[in-house]
């Protein structure tokens, strides 16, 4: 669930940063969107999916 969740997050950034214009405002954006995907990242180290068989 949680992995959902920081995945709406980065899809949400990415929208808004397809279009805006303003130069701190993406600044802005991508660092979120940075910090978004690396607790993604951070919860997939921790929580790796169960092998299915």
């Amino acid at each position: 669930m949680a992995d959902f969740i920081f995945m709406a997050n980065i899809a949400h950034f990415k929208d808004l940063l397809a279009t805006e214009t303003d130069a701190v405002k993406i600044v802005m954006l991508r660092r979120l969107l940075a910090e978004e995907e690396a607790k993604l990242a951070e919860w997939h180290a921790n929580n790796p999916r169960p092998k299915e068989e």
